[in-house]
């Protein structure tokens, strides 16, 4: 009978009204403590199949979890650290457009490249090419 006194404590709903999380022991951690971590913040990511993520800490975390990334590899993204903080399908897609635009305009030699005269001043290659054609330099 002694047993059974113990199981019907361990199989007694424990009270936690606020929605705590569990400590190591099973029993809800102190709401000072709940709330020191931030865990009453609850943040929501589209790109992981609308999870919810408890605390600034958990979520940050995420970003670099697999879930994540693999959800941006379903968007057509590699995944890199430009994408922190990026939470919904707009935002992904958004920032991919931007990157892609931003690799667009690379370094062409033709137009960007200078050159500097005897004097020091620095000319475009275009005109650093008329000047000298026309004796000035």
């Amino acid at each position: 009978e002694k047993d059974g006194g113990d199981s019907d404590e361990e199989e007694r709903p424990i009270y936690n009204p606020k929605d705590v999380p569990l400590g190591w022991d099973g029993k809800p951690i102190p709401y000072w403590l709940y709330k020191l971590h931030g865990l009453n913040h609850e943040f929501k990511c589209e790109i992981c199949g609308n999870a919810t993520y408890r605390g600034p800490r958990e979520f940050e975390r995420h970003f670099s979890d697999v879930r994540h990334t693999s959800g941006l590899r379903c968007l057509g993204i590699t995944y890199s650290k430009l994408y922190f903080m990026v939470t919904t399908f707009k935002e992904a897609y958004d920032l991919k457009a931007k990157l892609e635009g931003s690799a667009k305009g690379r370094f062409v030699p033709e137009e960007e490249e200078e050159f500097e005269d005897a004097e020091g001043n620095v000319y475009k290659r275009k005109t650093f090419e008329d000047l000298r054609r026309q004796g000035l330099i």
